[in-house]
């Protein structure tokens, strides 16, 4: 897979998964990581039996595309090959999949922008900024305080309302089901 590979499966994982967010945290930090025993002869594994007794389990990532397939089609319009469309066709079907999936993602996470400014009107950031908060572009030199013109506001959840995964284990992965017509 490589490098570029990895290094977006772990964004992922981490973004929706706190426990594996702390397991990155952990290896990037190379803290020591909790040590691998094993179980006693004739008893199954322990992972196995906590999936025996827990329900099904589904990432956030996947519920989030799932519900942005189902309320605006936007899988759909990704991976659709556009090649025998027109610029206007394209544009069209567009219109409605960004209405559709900016009226879901507001509902399911109230996304507001991280900072109230306008765009272009000049912005003061502290030496203490918090680069998951605000990313710095062009001649950045020293360690701050910075004055600058902001380009985008950026976003970020004020709630997150996904619903809960109550499938099977093996639907768990599905974005979409397949639709038959009888």
């Amino acid at each position: 897979m490589g490098q570029i590979g990895t290094a977006f499966r772990a964004f992922f994982a981490a973004l929706f998964n706190a426990e594996k967010a702390a397991r990155i945290q952990a290896a990037i930090d190379q803290a020591a990581l909790p040590k691998i025993t094993q179980d006693e002869p004739g008893q199954r594994p322990a992972k196995a039996r906590a999936t025996a007794e827990s329900p099904p389990t589904r990432s956030e990532a996947v519920t989030l595309l799932a519900a942005l397939q189902r309320e605006s089609r936007l899988v759909d319009l990704i991976l659709e090959p556009l090649d025998s469309y027109t610029d206007e066709q394209i544009g069209a079907a567009a219109r409605n999949v960004l209405r559709d999936s900016a009226g879901a993602l507001e509902r399911l996470l109230a996304l507001k922008p991280v900072l109230a400014q306008d765009e272009q009107s000049v912005v003061d950031v502290p030496a203490t900024y918090d680069p998951a908060r605000l990313r710095l572009t062009g001649k950045v030199e020293g360690s701050g305080p910075f004055r600058g013109k902001l380009a985008h506001r950026g976003w970020q959840a004020s709630a997150v309302n996904l619903p809960t995964w109550t499938g099977s284990k093996e639907a768990a992965l599905v974005i979409a089901p397949a639709e038959i017509e009888v």
